[in-house]
């Protein structure tokens, strides 16, 4: 029993430590255009469309756009939204984002999160959408 614990905690100490496996990266590949080369990735286009909750009562929907603007800001300075905000209309959509994500599913989930969708005034249609990787609004 004792070489058997042994042999156990040698195993233990012996075996080397497991590295956490790497994020998934958004997919690419390389394109050339007017003899410029450009590295065109995968990012996906969160539509934020008008959702069936109530809108009836003011101060709790202050404060779920003060908690989703807070959300979304968040996403943004932690580079995993690219771009966002309203787009100022009448219509179903009303704003969208765009994630710098692996996967259709981590946009889901992300956008799953924010607190008007949680509360059912928003729901959210998602997209994949290539783009040359670093540009932007012009």
């Amino acid at each position: 029993m004792q070489r058997l614990l042994a042999c156990l905690l040698l195993t233990c100490v012996a075996a080397p430590a497991s590295e956490p496996a790497p994020a998934p990266q958004p997919k690419t590949f390389d394109y050339e255009w007017a003899g410029q080369k450009y590295t065109m990735q995968q990012y996906f286009i969160v539509f934020l469309k008008s959702g069936p909750a109530s809108r009836e009562d003011r101060e709790k929907i202050a404060a779920l756009q003060k908690a989703h603007l807070e959300y979304l800001g968040g996403l943004y300075q932690q580079g995993i939204i690219n771009l966002n905000g309203p787009t100022g209309g009448p219509g179903e959509i009303r704003g969208f984002s765009v994630y710098n994500v692996a996967t259709k599913e981590d946009a889901e989930r992300l956008a799953g999160e924010d607190p008007m969708v949680k509360a059912g005034l928003l729901v959210i249609e998602v997209h994949p959408w290539w783009l040359a990787k670093g540009s932007g609004v012009k």
